[in-house]
């Protein structure tokens, strides 16, 4: 079986490293790591030692490693924290793998700041969509730390931050940490120019109000007519229909204002949610009222959706059908032949006519419908919301 050890280090030039590490280092003939890696740990290594750079393509790194019975590997930090430890766990399953960890980086700026993080949430941005560090603001946690990247950096951080109105918490930036002579701790400056590696620490300062239904008047609504939105005791009975708290793709089709996706977002951060409208204003609908309400990360698609190819979104595992367009029946059966395993489908019909088609629609799309209730506000019509799976 061949032997991988994993030796995880900082950004010092006069590294530490345990005596495991310096047994392997001393024993190794085979190394590989980054180009910064091999500026730090180079001089440390064998004479007769044979350097593998990682970089990509990484099938050609991994075939080079095949060559070889034991390596030792450099890696930032923490290599099972977001690190290349994993990615070796996955290519080199056949291989026996040991991992010696340094402090990473979040911890490091954490210690710099004498700032306890037994609370820490973390998540990474590098080379990652937004999701891990919206649906952390969204659920309010208390201390998040922020692992960057070239695109994803402290400004853009700070920017959506300020976007979607999470003010609420300081940001601190550790830039190259363990580097005796570059690193730098410091509260964030919209003015200061950040050197990488960076990484960033967001403390909250105070907890974000936020209401358990949305108020209907604070939408911004559709060409001025407030009717047009989903009631908020009747998005609240909406949520609960779709049963979204063990999913984690939801699309609401026909969104309007967009409120039934920005109370599920809310209330259900880790949702991956796509909203679909065909009118084009509904783009900026959404946009308004997702910053107002502080839900990023809604993907919005502007688009007839009967006419739309549906293959390069994520496959649903809940939907609510919040217009149709006349076409409901086929609207089912369209949804349908895209909706996961066990998915179900959520409506609010305001007419025994669209009840009536849409159980029609569901008996023939094969999915059992169930009544969920019946509710009157005020002088408003009734609204009975019914749902397929």
């Amino acid at each position: 079986m061949r032997k991988c050890t994993i030796i995880g280090i900082s950004d010092s030039r006069n590294q530490w490293l345990p005596p495991q590490a310096t047994d392997a280092i001393c024993n190794g003939r085979v190394f590989s790591g980054g180009k910064r890696h091999y500026e730090i740990m180079g001089p440390k290594l064998p004479p007769n030692a044979l350097w593998i750079d990682i970089c990509v393509p990484l099938s050609a790194v991994f075939e080079q490693y095949a060559q070889h019975d034991e390596i030792v590997i450099f890696a930032s930090g923490d290599p099972l924290f977001y690190g290349f430890a994993t990615t070796v766990q996955r290519e080199c399953k056949d291989c026996e793998i040991n991992v010696i960890p340094t402090f990473n980086s979040i911890q490091l700026l954490a210690h710099q700041l004498k700032m306890p993080y037994h609370n820490l949430v973390t998540v990474s941005l590098t080379g990652r969509a937004w999701d891990g560090l919206d649906c952390a603001l969204i659920k309010g946690e208390g201390l998040i730390g922020c692992l960057t990247d070239h695109q994803k950096t402290p400004h853009s951080i700070w920017q959506r931050l300020v976007r979607y109105g999470y003010t609420n918490y300081q940001m601190f930036v550790g830039v190259k940490l363990g580097n005796e002579t570059h690193e730098r701790v410091c509260l964030y400056d919209e003015n200061d120019v950040y050197d990488t590696p960076n990484c960033v620490l967001l403390k909250m300062k105070h907890a974000r109000h936020q209401p358990f239904g949305l108020p209907d008047n604070e939408f911004k609504p559709l060409n001025g007519r407030s009717k047009m939105i989903t009631k908020m005791p009747i998005r609240l009975f909406v949520l609960s229909a779709l049963d979204l708290a063990g999913k984690t793709t939801f699309w609401d089709v026909g969104f309007c204002t967009g409120s039934v996706s920005i109370e599920a977002k809310l209330h259900f951060p880790h949702l991956h949610i796509t909203a679909f409208e065909v009118r084009p204003e509904g783009r900026d609908l959404m946009d308004s009222n997702s910053t107002r309400f502080g839900t990023p990360g809604i993907e919005v698609v502007i688009a007839d959706f009967m006419k739309t190819d549906l293959s390069e979104y994520r496959q649903p595992e809940a939907v609510f059908i919040g217009g149709h367009g006349g076409q409901l029946k086929q609207m089912i059966l369209k949804i349908k032949n895209k909706l996961a395993d066990g998915g179900c489908i959520v409506f609010n019909s305001v007419s025994t006519d669209s009840l009536q088609q849409f159980k029609e629609g569901a008996t023939e799309a094969g999915m059992n419908w169930t009544l969920c209730g019946t509710i009157t506000l005020d002088d408003n019509n009734s609204i009975t919301t019914i749902k397929a799976e």
